[in-house]
C-alpha cells in the first residue's frame, strides 16, 4: 500500500465517522418533518369544521339583520302613519275647536260688555252735580 491509498483509507474513515455522526441529526429532522405534516393535517381537519360553523353563524347574524330590517321598516311605516293621522286630526277637530272656542269667547265678551254697561249708571255732567 503506497502513501495514496492510506490517505484515502484514513479519508474514507472520517467520511464514515463524519457520516455517523450526521445521521442522528437527519432522523431528528426527519421526525421533525413528519410532525410538523401531522400538525398541518391536523390543523386542516380542525380548520374545515370551525369554517362551517363560522358560515353558519354568519347566515343566522344575517338572517337576525334581516329581521332586524323588517322590524326598523315596520316601526318607520308605524310613524309615518302615526304623523299623518295626527296631521288628519288636527285638521278635522282642530281648526273648528279653535273656531267654536273663538266664537264662544267673542260672546262671552259681549254678553260682559252689554251688562257692564246696563249696570254702570251714566256719568254724571259737571251741571247736575252743581244741582
Amino acid at each position: 500500500m503506497d502513501l495514496g491509498q492510506v490517505a484515502s483509507l484514513i479519508a474514507a474513515i472520517v467520511f464514515a465517522i463524519l457520516a455517523g455522526f450526521l445521521i442522528y441529526p437527519l432522523i431528528r429532522l426527519g421526525k421533525l418533518f413528519d410532525q410538523i405534516a401531522q400538525t398541518v393535517k391536523d390543523t386542516g381537519d380542525h380548520a374545515i369544521p370551525a369554517l362551517d360553523e363560522s358560515v353558519t353563524t354568519v347566515q343566522k347574524v344575517n338572517q337576525s339583520l334581516e329581521d332586524v330590517n323588517q322590524i326598523s321598516s315596520a316601526a318607520s311605516t308605524t310613524a309615518n302613519n302615526i304623523g299623518a293621522l295626527t296631521d288628519l286630526y288636527g285638521a278635522v277637530l282642530g281648526k273648528p275647536v279653535i273656531k267654536i272656542a273663538s266664537a264662544v269667547y267673542a260672546a262671552q265678551k259681549t254678553v260682559q260688555g252689554f251688562v257692564g254697561k246696563s249696570a254702570v249708571s251714566a256719568p254724571e255732567t259737571p251741571a247736575e252735580s252743581q244741582k
